[in-house]
């Protein structure tokens, strides 16, 4: 790491999409950008005029699945009234000159997380992180299963405005479309390349060197110690099967991802008594986000191996995670440009903080 009295400025390449990049730069006289504030918290847990509230059932389309029942719902899945994609279009293709058209084709679903229209992730009992993403799991198994047409099935979650909530309920969507998204594709295409060049997979090999690997490089010249990792350096959290990471070249200033400790490409393989081990592991991380960014507004998204003949031969070089993405900033022009993110603090300072939180 290049430091300075200006602070540091490097780009980093992101091991898993190379093409990724990432600039660091936490030098003092960096022009400043706007912050999003955080979100106030909403402690309500019940508003009369909310869709997603318990007893106000009827304001929103009929429950698609819940748990643990229907009529004791704790989480409850819904069709979204304004979908992206809708079961109403055929999916055909259309090609004129250049141009390609696939027809709007899908599901899009609401999953309302909580019957507590103001609770936090944070601040939920584990057990009910647990049904919501066992909720996650069968609605993606049941939309595979019902419909040749979908190739992948999108989880995510925004919180507050800057992330592109329009409803304060606590709430998740799942969007199964006909196509694998750019940035699935590219971790599939780079991972698969990296097996078939090393046979190792590189989710893998990047978790191993989070737990074992230490170096100290220094300057050539001055014999000044450029950069020192220490065992442990990224890791956030760790429970017994998975694992949250501060990514060494990481898009969002806080971001973090969650992954298996296990190998497990499909996140329709998760097992039952796996879930409480991943729902303690995010409870924690989330726990620590909102400690040290206050009431953050983020996404989270899950990403797993799709369901299409193309990319059936990744189950050994892909792994499912879960990336959390505050939104503490919004994207410049340079950004948006280039294509390279800006972090002005660097990924080991962020997970030394989360770390330092105390539980």
């Amino acid at each position: 790491m290049a430091d300075s009295k200006d602070g540091v400025r490097e780009i980093r390449i992101n091991p898993i999409v190379p093409s990724e990049s990432v600039l660091v730069s936490t030098a003092r006289g960096l022009r400043p950008r706007k912050e999003e504030a955080p979100v106030e918290r909403d402690s309500r847990e019940h508003v009369e005029k909310c869709p997603f509230c318990v007893g106000n059932e009827e304001m929103t389309p009929p429950t698609v699945a819940a748990w643990p029942t229907p009529t004791d719902w704790q989480v409850r899945v819904v069709e979204n009234l304004f979908p992206v994609l809708s079961p109403q279009q055929d999916g055909n293709a259309l090609n004129f000159g250049l141009q390609k058209v696939i027809d709007g084709y899908g599901r899009h679903e609401v999953v309302i997380d909580h019957r507590n229209h103001g609770i936090r992730i944070s601040d939920m009992e584990i057990s009910h992180i647990e049904g919501i993403f066992s909720v996650f799991r069968d609605r993606m198994q049941e939309i595979y299963a019902s419909d040749t047409r979908i190739k992948y099935v999108l989880v995510f979650k925004n919180f507050g405005a800057a992330a592109g909530a329009s409803i304060a309920h606590t709430h998740s969507q799942i969007v199964a479309m006909p196509v694998v998204p750019e940035n699935v594709v590219n971790e599939l295409t780079y991972t698969r390349q990296y097996y078939a060049k090393y046979q190792q997979n590189i989710f893998h090999t990047l978790v191993d060197e989070a737990l074992t690997f230490e170096a100290t490089i220094y300057d050539r010249e001055s014999g000044e110690v450029r950069r020192k990792i220490d065992v442990g350096q990224y890791i956030i959290e760790r429970g017994e099967y998975f694992i949250a990471i501060k990514p060494f070249a990481s898009r969002f200033e806080w971001e973090v991802q969650i992954l298996p400790l296990m190998h497990q490409a499909d996140f329709l393989d998760i097992k039952d008594e796996h879930l409480k081990d991943f729902a303690t592991v995010l409870k924690h991380t989330m726990q620590r986000l909102n400690a040290v960014l206050g009431g953050m507004q983020y996404n989270f998204f899950l990403h797993s191996l799709p369901h299409s003949v193309e990319w059936q031969d990744c189950g050994a070089s892909y792994v499912w995670h879960l990336e959390i993405c505050p939104r503490t900033s919004i994207p410049t022009g340079f950004e948006l440009g280039s294509g390279l993110f800006v972090s002005t603090i660097s990924p080991e300072d962020a997970a030394e903080r989360l770390r330092a939180v105390k539980l």
